[in-house]
């Protein structure tokens, strides 16, 4: 018998959920968040990075469920901007130095505050954003201090789905994660 409907196994604690409802933006680190940290570079002087689709699905769910995603990077290099473009992302900063004087023109370009704000880093460069954010998620070989001020900190690794975790536990407390996952049940054969 075909499977017609399925309800989420995916649960968070209920404080968790109060503390990501509302946000409306979510600004992510690159590396050691959407990659594993480590950055490959061959003779020539180009960078590799490896990238988790399961962190890529998810930030497209985000945008899907009403929540923009943003990525707000210290490093800029043509495999960032590849992966960025390839998932959507229309507000990302490159090269940022100074983060929190970067997210400032994105925010306001998207006419919210730090209230309505999510924010995910590993690493000292991300505290800022992560101090002021509403809600603030670090993945599980983040830096101490990072992972100290974390309101969650993800069971996954960066690079290795812990972007996709935050992703859901923020669509699922903006009541979005059971519609979405739903919705991923219909074909475009009807159904079947």
């Amino acid at each position: 018998m075909p499977l017609t409907a399925i309800d989420p196994v995916l649960s968070f604690a209920p404080e968790l959920l109060l503390a990501a409802q509302g946000v409306r933006v979510a600004i992510f680190d690159v590396d050691g968040v959407l990659t594993d940290g480590r950055i490959y570079i061959g003779e020539q002087g180009e960078a590799f990075k490896a990238f988790s689709t399961l962190d890529g699905h998810g930030l497209k769910l985000l945008a899907r469920g009403g929540i923009e995603p943003v990525v707000i990077t210290g490093r800029d290099s043509p495999a960032v901007r590849r992966r960025v473009a390839d998932l959507g992302i229309t507000h990302a900063v490159y090269g940022a130095g100074d983060k929190l004087a970067a997210a400032a023109p994105v925010l306001a370009a998207l006419g919210v505050d730090w209230p309505q704000v999510a924010a995910m880093g590993d690493d000292w460069p991300d505290l800022p954003l992560m101090t002021r954010a509403a809600f603030a998620c670090a993945p599980a070989n983040a830096h101490a201090e990072v992972r100290a001020i974390a309101h969650h900190v993800t069971q996954a690794e960066g690079g290795h789905g812990a972007a996709r975790e935050c992703c859901d536990l923020l669509l699922t407390a903006a009541g979005r994660y059971a519609d979405l996952l739903r919705g991923h049940l219909v074909t475009l054969d009807g159904g079947r």
